[in-house]
């Protein structure tokens, strides 16, 4: 929605005036602070490395991929939008606020600031705000806002930010993507080695993911499908466990209409080409396949 844009406000924000030496030191306190789209990508494995087997992927294998994907697309798209901004001089310095812009074409119909405060306590405050040109009066309104902790050291810095979509598509809706709606937020943890994403919209859903310290991880997430049968949508809950070499398993429970009241579950297990070696279910949604045994992880997570 504002790639265009923004990227052409990186480039002007170029021409600015020199910066003081004490402006520099404080951006470039704010660059190191800022996560990188790679420390907040969520590293699952991937077929392009490792390449695929003849068989096809595991099925909940495709599901966590296609999520990953997904939220590493949303949460890199800010950060390297905010990363380029901040890497050219200042515009404006006001007290402990650093303001880039405004600024926009002449063609586009909206422009677009980011503010960031420097606080005492070596933080950073940061808000990305944009205002439509297509509406007589209007005002700047926050399309990005975040923090950014950067005191516990290197790779271990914490820190949040959201993307408000509904707020992008007033500022610009000539570009804005109808199917983008709601917030998405993303709370890291480096230290930890978390990161977890909440998108608040007409289907809300939480996104939780831990890396493990020799490459591996833990995801928790939900999707709909119609899996058990009937007319409706079942939410399935799903974790995703794999180690670092590909090999995987993911637990599944299910909600709904048409789920038994006695419940719904499954279990899937992978190898390190992502084949199936292994499924049960408890509702008979497909044959049982392959021996537990060959699971990368012995036993059911099933989410809370």
């Amino acid at each position: 929605m504002l790639t265009r844009t923004l990227a052409a406000l990186t480039l002007a924000t170029s021409l600015f005036a020199c910066v003081s030496q004490d402006e520099k030191s404080t951006t470039d306190a704010l660059q190191d602070a800022l996560p990188t789209a790679d420390q907040m990508r969520i590293k699952l494995p991937d077929s392009a490395v490792q390449g695929l087997a003849a068989a096809a992927p595991a099925t909940y294998y495709e599901a966590t991929r296609d999520v990953t994907k997904m939220l590493n697309g949303g949460t890199a798209w800010v950060l390297i939008l905010i990363h380029s901004i901040v890497q050219y001089p200042v515009t404006t310095v006001s007290g402990d606020t650093y303001t880039w812009g405004p600024w926009s074409e002449a063609l586009d119909p909206a422009e677009y600031k980011l503010d960031v405060r420097a606080l005492a306590d070596g933080t950073f405050e940061y808000k990305l705000s944009g205002r439509s040109k297509t509406q007589a009066g209007s005002q700047f309104e926050v399309i990005i806002s975040g923090s950014a902790d950067p005191r516990p050291g290197d790779d271990k810095s914490k820190g949040s930010f959201t993307l408000d979509f509904d707020a992008g598509r007033r500022v610009n809706p000539i570009d804005a993507n109808p199917n983008d709606k709601g917030k998405m937020t993303a709370t890291y943890d480096f230290g930890a080695h978390t990161l977890g994403v909440k998108i608040v919209n007409t289907q809300s859903a939480d996104y939780s993911y831990q890396e493990t310290a020799d490459g591996g991880g833990n995801m928790t997430f939900a999707i709909s499908a119609n899996q058990v049968g009937g007319s409706a949508q079942d939410k399935i809950t799903l974790r995703s466990r794999w180690l670092a070499t590909g090999a995987g398993r993911a637990d599944a429970k299910f909600e709904g209409a048409d789920v038994p009241a006695t419940g719904a579950t499954l279990s899937e297990c992978w190898d390190a080409m992502f084949s199936r070696v292994y499924y049960t279910d408890n509702v008979g949604l497909e044959p049982m396949f392959g021996a537990q045994s060959a699971c990368a992880f012995a036993a059911a997570d099933l989410p809370k």
